[in-house]
């Protein structure tokens, strides 16, 4: 599954870690805040470089919808009723830090940019109320919403808010010129080295551990979409979520504004400019990562929904991006651990990272360099409120608990089948070990089925052919690779029945 912004980006293949260098600031994570954390430490004189596990751009940030807003769907009269009218102000003037840095820095670096107004729309006579008090949440914190009654739009419309002046843009291209500019200040990025685990080193250092080797620093910020380190508990604090996106080429009239239900499914809607004229992009219709019975029949729902509004609709390009909802309703920004600088974190952007990601690059840039913004301290990643979100923390973590019993039962019941059709997988017991086997291009894989994080039975993904975790939302190709985290290493191969293992495709590992 391809991104609209990938099928032309021009984005240069980086070299992987050379061992045994040292550095001020390790930055683990090439999407928007990383990136842009660099570039603010490079820009300072800071020491710093970045490391990536895959290719800029291929993980969340690039498979955005490119969305740069203040008015997010209806985050806000979530965040006021979990912590108030104060925090709500607060988060409202992190993001339009994070827009209004943003926005300057594509002026100055000629990326387009499309100012657009932003919708929160009710899509049926129930989400009305949503509407109304997403309303009333943003004029408490001084944004200047307004009301809509009517809107030109072919699919159901019950009314919506919306903020003018809001953005659109091409995520690939500014992660491309992003990652040019950290590199023209002197700071190398490392692609293609999936780091493992930091540890203390000698002189107060830190030792980051990759899959090629190791480099210390004195400071290092975890900007991946969830930390890949156990230590804080992020796991527990968040909710992996995995949604859909489609790009379409249509005869019908396309929205100008950028339209985003307030109920679910979600229908997020805006036109993107190609070469070849505007497409109609449509996403929404998620899940938890790794819990849905078919992620094919979320996806192809996207599809059903676009043609049944715009009837001559014809897909162009579809894809997914995975992000974290965290417990608490705000990012969690700031120490890995309370009161230790050396190792920061930045996580919890609820799908909003473009206006979020570049707040919490200024919040992690600020504090390492001695000048946090005034309203760092709203987006801490511990802060005594979160106590008011135990109730959902239970809850989050009961479901986790079930689907860990409930992954082992059903695989420890499994026996060995036939060869598993193509671009299928199953979970299959080999004596007492559970087995993933997929059938993907004509090659038949086994890998372990056993999620390396925290040892949950791995799901098949039949949209995007993966291995998705239940339990945090890691993610592994059919080869056993990597995709998302919080697992830190890949999986390992399992001999197969249905070939001799020197045949085996598996990872290096």
């Amino acid at each position: 599954m391809t991104s609209l912004w990938m099928k032309d980006a021009e984005t240069p293949a980086r070299l992987r870690l050379t061992p045994g260098s040292h550095f001020d600031t390790v930055v683990i994570g090439a999407g928007i805040t990383g990136l842009v954390t660099a570039l603010l430490l490079a820009e300072s004189g800071v020491e710093v470089a970045v490391v990536e596990g895959r290719r800029i751009g291929e993980s969340t940030t690039g498979a955005s919808t490119g969305k740069v807003s203040l008015l997010q769907g209806t985050r806000a009269q979530r965040i006021r009723r979990r912590h108030g009218d104060r925090a709500l102000i607060n988060y409202v003037e992190a993001n339009q830090a994070g827009r209004q840095w943003l926005l300057r820095y594509c002026a100055e670096h000629s990326l387009p940019v499309q100012r657009e107004s932003a919708v929160t729309y009710a899509q049926s006579e129930r989400e009305k109320s949503a509407v109304r008090k997403e309303l009333e949440a943003l004029q408490a914190a001084r944004l200047p919403v307004e009301s809509m009654a009517e809107a030109d739009v072919p699919f159901p419309f019950f009314g919506a808010v919306t903020l003018s002046d809001q953005a659109q843009l091409d995520p690939i291209a500014l992660l491309a010129a992003l990652a040019a500019d950290v590199e023209a200040h002197t700071a190398p990025i490392f692609e293609s080295t999936l780091a493992h685990n930091v540890h203390n080193g000698g002189n107060g250092e830190l030792r980051v551990e990759t899959e090629h080797g190791e480099l210390t620093a004195r400071t290092v910020v975890i900007a991946t979409g969830t930390p890949f380190l156990d230590r804080g508990g992020y796991f527990a604090r968040l909710v992996p979520r995995r949604s859909y996106l489609s790009a379409f080429r249509v005869a019908e009239p396309i929205p100008r504004q950028m339209f985003l239900s307030a109920g679910g499914p979600t229908r997020s809607v805006r036109y993107a400019p190609t070469p070849e004229g505007d497409v109609l992009m449509v996403g929404g219709h998620g899940h938890v990562v790794g819990r849905a019975c078919s992620a094919l029949n979320h996806a192809d729902e996207l599809i059903e929904w676009t043609r049944r509004w715009f009837p001559s609709a014809e897909p162009l390009h579809n894809w997914s991006a995975q992000d974290y909802l965290p417990i608490d309703e705000l990012p969690y920004v700031g120490p890995l651990l309370p009161g230790r600088d050396q190792i920061l974190v930045a996580t919890g952007y609820a799908k909003w990272g473009l206006t979020n990601g570049v707040a919490a690059a200024l919040a992690l840039a600020g504090r390492v360099t001695g000048k946090p913004p005034v309203w760092a301290s709203s987006l801490s990643s511990w802060r005594t409120s979160e106590l008011r979100s135990l109730p959902t923390a239970v809850s989050a973590n009961i479901s986790v608990a079930h689907q860990l019993l409930t992954g082992w039962r059903h695989a420890l019941g499994s026996g060995r089948g036939t060869l598993p059709p193509e671009g299928q997988g199953r979970i299959e017991r080999h004596g007492v070990i559970p087995t993933a086997v997929s059938t993907v291009n004509g090659v038949t894989t086994e890998i372990s089925a056993v999620c390396p994080h925290l040892g949950g039975i791995l799901g098949w993904n039949d949209a995007e052919q993966s291995w998705d975790c239940p339990l945090h939302g890691s993610r592994f190709a059919p080869d056993g690779t990597l995709l998302d985290g919080p697992a830190s290493t890949c999986l390992h191969p399992m001999a197969s029945p249905y070939r001799t293992p020197d045949r085996f495709p598996g990872p290096e590992l």
